[in-house]
């Protein structure tokens, strides 16, 4: 009886059929509507520090860098309780291995005070990223009608065309060049997030309570349901 139950019940829907994300290839997130968005790890900068004058004119810098976009970012900020597990283990691991008595005894003091300032402390991590989207409707280089048709059939398969794909990320990099630019106007370093990262953003982000404890392997080991 409850065989049969089972046997006719329908399997529910995975998380990705409530994301807009479509695919993450060739270093760029691809919606489900067929626009690209690219991801921006930047560095910071400790404002508090700056004299009067550094202050103003890192404000006016990023003042003139809002005005000069013609199209939206997103600027995320991530805060996660510090993870030292893995610099734990290696202080462990040197412990074991040291064979100077006194120096085994400092290592483990050492190692127990790092682990009790980070529990009582709170420390969290910061990570600022910088999302850069691409729509083809906002390229005011082509026609409207042009723009129009290539979004009549969107990325519902969650594949573009290559040819397609490839045309649109052209653009979308000379979005993501000229931020970067502006950014280090700034001061502020940047990198592009790659495929395997922005991976392992998205999978962080949706779930911070396992992303710890459960590893995602990397992009070429996974298993795609196509």
């Amino acid at each position: 009886m409850m065989s049969k139950k089972l046997a006719g019940k329908k399997p529910s829907a995975s998380t990705q059929s409530f994301l807009d994300i479509a695919s993450i290839h060739d270093d760029v997130v691809v919606m489900k509507d067929g626009t690209l968005r690219s991801v921006l790890l930047v560095s910071s900068i400790n404002f508090s520090l700056k004299s009067e004058d550094e202050q103003n004119a890192l404000i006016s810098a990023y003042a003139s860098f809002l005005n000069s976009l013609d199209f939206p970012i997103q600027i995320v900020i991530q805060s996660r309780p510090l993870n030292i597990d893995n610099y734990l283990l290696r202080l462990e691991q040197t412990e074991k291995d040291q064979k100077n008595e006194l120096l085994k005894m400092q290592i483990a003091d050492y190692r127990g005070f790092v682990r009790e300032m980070v529990d009582l402390g709170q420390i969290m991590s910061k990570r600022f990223f910088v999302t850069v989207p691409y729509n083809p409707l906002s390229n005011k280089r082509k026609g409207f009608f042009s723009r129009l048709q290539e979004l009549i059939v969107p990325a519902l398969s969650v594949r573009l065309q290559r040819e397609k794909f490839l045309k649109r990320k052209t653009d979308l990099m000379m979005r993501v060049d000229n931020v970067m630019g502006q950014l280090q106007s700034m001061g502020l370093n940047a990198v592009m997030l790659d495929t395997q990262s922005l991976i392992e953003l998205y999978y962080n982000s949706y779930n911070p309570d396992i992303a710890d404890t459960e590893k995602l392997v990397e992009v070429g080991k996974l298993q795609v349901e196509e």
